[in-house]
């Protein structure tokens, strides 16, 4: 390769969008799908990528291999195979603490290996939440090494995480622009990285058996160790939220007819109004433009004393005898729990009051837990942000409801009946067959997954409506979008310019371990700003032209690029520990003090595994 390749306008254009993308990404002002969005349209305005490619990211197999992982985790899911598990691990840990916590990290790592990493950790929060209400050990000893598993479960198949899922996309694509004489970059097998994976998975779980579990106990121990169940004490120590609830009767003198509940509930002093029954129709979760009349009857929650003095301000008569709501406020019907909002949720930006919780999913928010600060007061005006904890009080099936459009997962293990338990087995069967095809080398893994998509439809494990609702179209879109960024970076040369530059800066000689720890390194970096599939849409033009460069193996640096780009366990910018950091109140702190040497054992581990299996 020739290092001194001279810099042209499109290099510019490409390196000036990648430079755009990153600024974008890292500022947050605009959301990530639509920044994407923009850097489509400006490839296909300044001429870097064909008219008839700009969309093709849309068809790709990597776009329609996370569609079907997507709706087979659905499908998976609505047989509660989870649930099961839940119990198995208790029974087979027999009570101890140690046990319980390597049979949970290593299952979620195992499952992760077949279906997208946020949706395996969306799963196992209520799981991991159930087993701490039942066995007494916290959230945070729990979900972080269960998120770090599911992290580097990922590296075991080709479908496990979308960098990998993209890898082979980006390997065909990079054989149009190699130089004359080199070889042809041949795609990776489904199983391809299983020794990296499982080489991972399992330093993960040393790291906390024999260090990070020390440090998660210190946390506890200073207070940091809350363990979630369905009780009064857990969410009157942890938010203030007492569980009492009291029925106030509207006399005609009450100041609140005529009012709304909205209007009601901003008054000085004023409970958590949960309930409203006007005439014979009771209800749940009233939405804030209900109206209070005379004669109405309202279900509050709070202090009794507090409750007292609001009945007593506003001429109601206060009952702590629940009559008209003893079925709505059943604990087996309803109930208070925490929710935690992903960052592919289509809440982010939105302000509470303007979702309509009440009116549209039939849930009371009665407060937001974001970053150990707990928000009370005028909870309508506040805007969600990824990772934000809702605390809710809903009728349960209310909840399953909303969980079902993955703009909430539900961290709290509440009653709900298992949908299709008798199709598990028919799943599991369809699961395992599209499994085997996808080791066919004759057949595209999209093509193999979605014959056990179309598998599950037609064995009525999951509805067309269901399988559509599983798919997150910001995360599809978001990709789509970004890969012809690759494409620009490779075919106007930008990519090998930047290699011929980068080896130009190294001392002659540098051996090419070297090179890929550099790049895995650089990798992990870039996917702090501009997420994963950022990270190695940009990073992996880059790698194989230093690879070229170098004369190292091409496709061992880009796949290098692909496993790093989920190197990430200090911040919310990886989607799955965005999903842990409020449920198990972990600090700034906390994330770089256990995360960052695990990201470091995470970077050696896989440039050694490469090194075997590549040399």
């Amino acid at each position: 390769m020739d290092t001194a390749l001279p810099l042209t306008t499109d290099m510019k254009l490409v390196l000036g969008l990648v430079v755009f993308t990153m600024v974008m990404f890292l500022f947050e002002r605009i959301r990530a799908d639509v920044v994407a969005l923009v850097v489509l349209v400006l490839l296909g305005l300044s001429g870097l990528v064909e008219p008839e490619l700009l969309f093709n990211g849309f068809s790709g197999n990597a776009v329609i291999t996370i569609i079907a992982t997507m709706i087979l985790g659905a499908g998976l899911d609505r047989t509660g195979a989870l649930n099961r598990l839940a119990g198995w691990l208790l029974r087979r840990a027999n009570g101890i603490e140690q046990r319980l916590l390597l049979f949970t990290t290593a299952i979620a790592g195992l499952n992760s290996s077949f279906m997208q990493n946020p949706s395996v950790m969306a799963l196992y929060m209520p799981v991991a939440s159930r087993l701490s209400s039942r066995t007494g050990l916290s959230l945070p000893r729990l979900l972080l090494p269960i998120a770090a598993a599911i992290v580097m479960g990922g590296a075991l198949t080709m479908v496990g995480n979308s960098p990998l899922m993209l890898l082979n996309d980006l390997l065909l694509a990079a054989n149009a622009n190699l130089p004359s004489g080199a070889a042809t970059i041949v795609p990776l097998k489904m199983f391809a990285p299983l020794p990296i994976g499982l080489a991972l998975l399992a330093a993960s779980l040393a790291y906390f058996h024999f260090f990070g579990d020390k440090l998660l106990r210190e946390k506890e121990e200073a207070g940091g160790g809350a363990t979630p169940a369905r009780t009064q004490s857990y969410f009157a120590k942890t938010y203030g939220i007492e569980g009492d609830v009291y029925e106030l009767t509207v006399s005609a003198d009450s100041p609140l007819v005529g009012m709304s509940i909205g209007e009601a509930e901003a008054l000085r002093g004023a409970p958590l109004l949960l309930a409203l029954k006007t005439g014979d129709e009771s209800r749940l979760s009233p939405p804030a433009d209900a109206r209070i009349w005379v004669g109405s009857v309202l279900g509050a929650m709070g202090d009794k004393q507090a409750v007292a003095d609001f009945a007593q301000n506003n001429f109601l008569r206060l009952s702590s005898r629940l009559r008209n709501f003893a079925d709505l406020f059943n604990p087996s019907r309803a109930g208070i729990s925490e929710a935690v909002i992903p960052p592919t949720s289509k809440f982010l930006g939105m302000k509470a009051g303007d979702l309509g919780l009440r009116k549209n999913l039939g849930l009371s928010l009665l407060a937001v837990n974001r970053d150990k600060q707990v928000l009370r007061e005028d909870l309508r005006s506040v805007s969600l942000r990824s990772g934000d904890m809702l605390v809710l009080h809903s009728i349960w099936t209310d909840l399953a409801e909303a969980a079902e459009s993955k703009d909430l997962v539900v961290v709290t293990d509440y009653p709900k009946g298992e949908q299709r338990p008798h199709k598990l087995k028919i799943a599991l069967a369809i699961f395992t067959v599209s499994m085997l095809l996808a080791l066919s080398s004759r057949l595209p893994v999209s093509i193999a997954l979605m014959t056990g998509v179309a598998g599950m439809l037609i064995a009525g494990v999951l509805q067309i409506d269901e399988a559509y609702s599983a798919i997150n179209w910001r995360t599809v879109f978001l990709m789509a979008c970004l890969i012809p960024l690759g494409w620009a970076m490779d075919s106007s040369g930008a990519a090998a310019w930047v290699a011929g530059h980068s080896l130009e800066q190294l001392p002659r000689g540098t051996p090419v371990w070297m090179l890929e720890l550099l790049v895995g390194i650089l990798t992990t970096a870039f996917s702090l700003v501009i997420s994963h599939v950022g990270a190695t849409i940009v990073m992996v033009p880059l790698a194989i032209n230093l690879a070229l460069a170098a004369e190292g193996n091409p496709t061992a640096f880009a796949l290098i690029v692909a496993l790093s780009a989920s190197n990430n366990f200090m911040t919310a910018s990886n989607p799955v520990i965005s999903m842990v950091v409020g449920p198990a109140g972990y600090t700034g702190k906390d994330m770089w003090r256990i995360g960052g040497p695990l990201s470091l054992v995470y970077t050696v581990v896989m440039v050694a595994m490469v090194e075997l299996l590549f040399r």
